[in-house]
């Protein structure tokens, strides 16, 4: 269906690399309070702004890491849910995160591309672990973490907000 560089096919979804033209997902998703609301991001004051991100983020963190966030498309529609995928971390930790438009929340997208994002991350990377971190009251993503077999590691803060981070090795992951 894609004609980017598709990195996880899951049942519903593709995860492809980010481009420019996502600008406009990027720009609306942080623009909602309700989706920002546990991360500490602030919203982009303009596309060109969130364009110049992505433009930054394409050039530096795919060839530096190898991997990055990635666009979640529905496979039927072709409609942008968000975004998820792996980061890099100052201290080397490995994380898994995502970003979902409020109109998508519950119906099951994250757990569908984090199972997507561990696979490639344990099989077709060969990571040794991953870490997945959440505000404290976020519930809902907490969840998600540990049906995807993610275990509590320690209390965290990002951003001023009280976190639960959490952690899965490859090992772990392929006996599941």
């Amino acid at each position: 269906m894609s004609k980017y560089n598709v990195i996880i096919e899951t049942k519903r979804f593709e995860l492809r690399e980010l481009v420019l033209e996502d600008s406009q997902m990027f720009y609306a998703l942080n623009l909602d309070p309700e989706v920002t609301r546990y991360t500490g991001d602030r919203a982009f004051q303009s596309i060109g702004q969130a364009w110049h991100f992505l433009e930054e983020y394409i050039e530096t963190v795919y060839p530096r890491d190898g991997f990055g966030r990635w666009a979640i498309l529905d496979k039927k529609t072709g409609a942008k849910w968000g975004w998820a995928g792996l980061k890099k971390r100052e201290n080397g930790e490995i994380d898994l995160g995502y970003r979902l438009f409020q109109e998508y929340w519950g119906k099951g997208c994250a757990g569908e591309v984090g199972e997507g994002c561990l696979r490639h991350a344990f099989v077709n990377l060969k990571l040794e672990s991953l870490i997945a971190e959440a505000v404290s009251e976020n519930i809902a993503s907490i969840r998600v973490m540990e049906k995807l077999g993610f275990k509590y590691l320690r209390d965290g803060v990002d951003h001023g907000f009280e976190t639960k981070i959490y952690s899965i090795s490859q090992p772990e992951y392929l006996k599941r």
